[in-house]
C-alpha cells in the first residue's frame, strides 16, 4: 500500500529523489502520467496493467477520452542509482511543478504535486467534509 506525504525539490533537470518508501512499493519500474486536480499519478505495472484493462472493456465512445489523457501522457521510469526519477518536461508543465513537489501515497498509487497546490487543495479537506463523503458511502 502506498502511503504517507513526502516532501522534495525538483533539480534543474526536471529530477526528483524519488521517496524511498515509495520505490519499494512500486518496484524497479513504473508508469507516472496526469492525473486529476492538475497532479500527476504514479502507478506500479500492475496497477497500471489494471487501468489498462478497465478501459479496454469500456465501449469505445467511453474508452478514447479517458485513455488519450492517461496514455497519452504517461512515461515509463526507472530511478537511477540514487533513486532520482525524471519528470518529463511536458508533465512538469501539466502539474506545474517548478521547485518544491509533495509525493502523496494514495493506496494503490502515488501522486505527484506541485507543494504550493498540494496545501492549498489539502487545506480545503476538513474532517467534516471527509466524514460527509463517508457517510454518504456508507462507512
Amino acid at each position: 500500500m502506498l502511503i504517507g506525504e513526502y516532501r522534495h525539490s525538483l533539480d534543474p533537470k526536471g529530477r526528483v529523489n524519488f521517496p524511498a518508501k515509495l520505490r519499494e512499493d512500486l518496484g524497479d519500474s513504473f508508469i507516472i502520467c496526469r492525473g486529476l486536480d492538475n497532479c500527476l499519478y504514479v502507478y506500479r505495472m500492475s496497477e497500471w496493467d489494471k487501468l489498462v484493462e478497465k478501459t479496454s472493456a469500456l465501449p469505445s465512445s467511453k474508452a478514447r477520452t479517458i485513455q488519450r489523457f492517461f496514455f497519452a501522457s504517461a512515461v515509463c521510469c526507472e530511478p537511477d542509482k540514487q533513486g532520482r526519477v525524471l519528470i518529463p518536461q511536458t508533465l512538469r508543465d501539466y502539474a506545474g511543478l517548478t521547485g518544491e513537489i509533495a509525493v502523496i501515497g494514495v493506496s494503490t498509487r502515488a501522486e505527484i504535486w506541485d507543494s504550493a497546490r498540494w496545501d492549498e487543495a489539502n487545506a480545503a479537506l476538513t474532517s467534516e467534509s471527509v466524514a460527509e463523503t463517508m457517510e454518504e458511502l456508507g462507512f
